[in-house]
């Protein structure tokens, strides 16, 4: 349903990209997107449609079959971009990072936040020292998401042109459903994208609503000794835009993110302070970004802000804290490209 919305009529309006083959499931709904958008070939079946080789695949299907479409994809030689989270198995997501350097593809995650204004060149002056060695993180995030995950009226805060996504995709948690891996992740793959650091265990506790969960807190331990505290909740009322801030200290000052304010600023013990120059709505979320951003590094150029290493860091992160907050809150270990088997 998203890639109907958006991913579709980005590419759509790109002149080199010809939008070749679509697949879903039912036949009608199929033929609506084929024959609104002008593809020149439908099937239910993601095989006939890798089969016609195209350069350029998006994975917007259900959280639980992203491994399944991104594994076929990439080995059919095609760049991806997978929505996210890039899979609900950790080690089936670090296997899609290697697939994708073992086939010279890129890999492309649908985190929008990454590529709004100044965020990369925020990115970049942290790896240059800005605020020194990191020390401590503390991200949240809330959004108007709570019918979407709970709700019985056909997700209605989800409109869509064309179709409204299945409840169990995000309702039911053996599909991946919750705020987790719905939402949560957005803000974690911000923090790695970020931070570039690497996590080594989490201890976590949620709230659920009819059995999926709606709200979490944890705390997480990186592999270079700095720690964090991460937090979200379907809370926002509707209508209002979510709310992203991260802070980020160091062992030479303090850096703040605000993305719901569009405000920024960095504090060095030095006293100075510095605010990145942005505008009014700078930082809404919008997800144009990483479409773009797959038909450019196709075409070798561009660059790559959604990684699927990024990717795999989130969905390993999202993995480890149901399994601790399943367990009462008992720290558990996250999977890192090293711990792959």
């Amino acid at each position: 349903w998203y890639a109907a919305q958006n991913h579709i009529p980005v590419l759509a309006a790109r002149q080199e990209v010809v939008l070749d083959g679509v697949c879903r499931l039912g036949q009608a709904e199929l033929e609506r997107v084929r024959s609104h958008f002008g593809f020149a070939f439908a099937s239910e079946r993601f095989e006939d449609v890798l089969a016609r080789k195209p350069d350029i695949v998006v994975v917007a299907s259900p959280h639980h079959l992203h491994y399944r479409h991104a594994a076929a994809a990439l080995e059919a030689g095609a760049h991806v971009l997978c929505e996210k989270p890039l899979t609900l198995d950790p080690a089936e997501a670090w296997d899609l990072v290697a697939k994708a350097e073992a086939h010279g593809r890129h890999l492309v995650v649908a985190n929008g936040y990454q590529y709004l204004p100044q965020v990369d060149d925020l990115r970049r002056r942290i790896a240059d020292g800005a605020i020194g060695a990191i020390e401590h993180v503390m991200v949240s995030f809330i959004s108007a998401t709570r019918d979407v995950f709970t709700g019985d009226r056909g997700l209605n805060s989800w409109r869509t042109t064309f179709f409204r996504p299945d409840p169990s995709t995000w309702q039911d948690p053996a599909n991946g459903g919750g705020f987790a891996y719905g939402q949560l992740s957005h803000a974690l793959a911000m923090m790695y994208f970020l931070t570039g650091l690497e996590p080594e265990a989490i201890a976590a506790f949620s709230v659920a609503s009819d059995h999926v969960d709606i709200a979490e807190a944890g705390a997480l331990r990186f592999t270079s000794g700095a720690v964090a505290s991460i937090s979200g909740a379907a809370a926002m009322p509707q209508g209002n835009r979510a709310l992203l801030r991260l802070f980020i200290t160091g062992d030479a000052g303090l850096l703040t993110a605000e993305f719901d304010r569009d405000l920024c600023e960095i504090r060095r013990f030095s006293g100075e302070v510095e605010h990145l120059p942005l505008k009014a709505d700078d930082w809404v979320y919008r997800c144009d970004g990483p479409v773009h951003a797959l038909v450019y590094l196709a075409l070798g150029r561009g660059a790559n802000l959604s990684p699927g290493a990024v990717g795999a860091t989130t969905a390993a992160t999202i993995a480890s804290l149901l399994q601790s907050a399943g367990a009462g809150g008992a720290p558990q270990a996250i999977l890192g490209r090293n711990d792959r088997v």
